[in-house]
């Protein structure tokens, strides 16, 4: 099964930086960086607005627990977005789906 990872990174370079690794390690098939978005949260009490970089990741669901480790050590926030999203292979494209599941491969 193929998941799509939802997170957001304080700037292009790291988010890249990311990237790079979870491909190049086959943690994940592809990453796309968004260009920059307005976030408003709270942190620490306080309404935050910041500019971020969205990235989504897919890579094949028995790979999360590992991709969520590594991803981790690269993060810079304290509490970084990482959510899974499932994706329903029925109305999916089948052949890209069984890319991913090639390109995560251990």
């Amino acid at each position: 099964m193929t998941v799509l990872i939802y997170t957001s990174w304080p700037d292009e370079k790291s988010a890249l930086k990311a990237a790079q690794i979870l491909v190049g390690e086959h943690l994940a098939a592809c990453v796309n960086i968004l260009p920059p978005a307005r976030s408003v949260y709270r942190w620490e009490g306080e309404v935050c607005t910041e500019g971020e970089i969205i990235m989504f990741i897919k890579t094949a669901a028995v790979r999360v627990k590992e991709l969520k480790a590594r991803f981790l050590t690269l993060h810079p926030y304290e509490v970084p977005a990482f959510t899974v999203l499932p994706v329903d292979a029925k109305l999916s494209h089948y052949p890209y789906m069984d890319w991913v599941k090639q390109e995560t491969r251990r």
